[in-house]
């Protein structure tokens, strides 16, 4: 049903956009067809080649041809196209009209509710910090004995004296990673790219957010993995998205809001003065 409401707004609106693309018998070809035919396939009909206009100009053909003969053979003076049509008419009344309602309300809502909403709400906004880094992991857990955990420890420490040598600290830090890291993301020099800082271990976030951009830790940082030299790359503050990003965001939600509250207050009303039988 919901797909026939679509089909017919689609008609409604877009007929007096109308483009001929040829005829069928008299009748043109039309984008509203066009729009029909690749509704499915989320593709727009001048991105394709003319092989695959061609292909999409002959299904509208064969549905144009299909729908004559369907007209032609007194279908719609059948009691189902009746019925169903009736149904449609009703649905299309309803979708026109809520769409209205809800245009209403959001036309009636004022740039100083939506600021103040914004100003109300401001955590809701809220960009949480983010850090870019990579890391080198030299694993080691509890299952390890302490001789092992602590030439894990002393294997991190020798590669922090690698890197304290090297001139050019990123490139040595990448090619560490690659050679030593005993996790997933050495193959990648260690990279991580961007993360919310809340989104790594405890240990790990807070050792790579005292970081400056380009420094690394200077001490092994121990997690349940095991041991990590962290590389800062970059770091974003968190923030709060500005007004005019989130104003539609606010005025769907507020509308959808007072919309909902509207049809509730409607639908109470109209079920006092309905005849509602139920079986």
């Amino acid at each position: 049903m919901i797909k026939n409401i679509a089909l017919a707004s689609m008609v409604l609106f877009t007929m007096a956009q109308a483009k001929d693309y040829g005829t069928v018998n008299g009748e043109s070809i039309t984008d509203t067809d066009i729009s029909i035919t690749m509704a499915q396939s989320g593709m727009e009909y001048e991105s394709l080649d003319d092989t695959m206009k061609k292909r999409v100009l002959d299904m509208v053909v064969e549905r144009k041809l299909l729908t004559q003969a369907a007209e032609k053979s007194g279908i719609e003076k059948s009691e189902a196209y009746t019925s169903q049509l009736k149904s449609l008419k009703r649905d299309l009344a309803l979708d026109i009209w809520m769409k209205k309602e809800m245009k209403a309300l959001e036309d009636a809502l004022s740039k100083e509710t939506l600021e103040k909403f914004y100003k109300d709400n401001e955590a809701k906004f809220k960009i949480a910090k983010k850090l870019q880094a990579r890391h080198i992991l030299i694993m080691a857990d509890e299952k390890m004995s302490k001789e092992e955990q602590a030439k894990a420890k002393e294997k991190a420490e020798a590669l922090i004296k690698e890197l304290d040598t090297a001139k050019d600290k990123k490139a040595k830090f990448i090619e560490l990673a690659k050679s030593k890291s005993e996790g997933p993301s050495g193959k990648s020099g260690g990279d991580l790219g961007w993360f919310e800082l809340g989104r790594m271990v405890p240990e790990f976030s807070a050792a790579a957010d005292k970081l400056k951009v380009g420094e690394y830790t200077k001490t092994p940082v121990q997690t349940q993995f095991g041991f990590h030299l962290i590389m800062l790359d970059g770091k974003k503050e968190a923030s709060v998205k500005a007004f005019d990003v989130v104003e539609e965001e606010i005025k769907s939600q507020l509308s959808g809001e007072a919309f909902a509250g509207k049809m509730k207050e409607k639908t109470d009303a109209l079920k006092k003065s309905a005849k509602i039988e139920l079986k």
